[in-house]
């Protein structure tokens, strides 16, 4: 499967967890925090899974920024929380240097290893 899949999946069942954590109220309601724990579980095993051909820095930053963001927009869609200017600047920077960062990572050699 492909690494692009597996991290599209980390996103979306972390998001989903997230999503239930909220519903479960502080974990005191059963089927949601069963959820919440499938959802962070399912979404660190397909972290995982994307790591075998990704870097670290690219994969966990596109996870935890486009995680964030998405995070963000359920809040504003389910539970009508603000999504003023400031909380739309703050995501846009987030997704502007995660994009930053995976340009950085093409750009830079491996370093040569030197034999003695």
């Amino acid at each position: 499967m492909s690494k692009y899949l597996y991290l599209v999946l980390a996103i979306v069942t972390e998001v989903f967890g997230t999503t239930m954590m909220k519903y479960s109220e502080g974990f005191t309601i059963f089927l949601p925090s069963v959820g919440s724990i499938v959802g962070y579980l399912l979404s660190f095993t397909f972290l995982g899974l994307t790591l075998r051909g990704m870097s670290l820095s690219v994969a966990y930053s596109v996870w935890a920024g486009v995680g964030t963001a998405l995070t963000a927009f359920v809040g504003f869609i389910i539970w009508d929380e603000p999504l003023g200017l400031l909380k739309v600047s703050a995501i846009l920077l987030i997704i502007v240097g995660v994009v930053i960062l995976n340009f950085s990572n093409q750009e830079e050699p491996a370093p040569a290893v030197q034999s003695n």
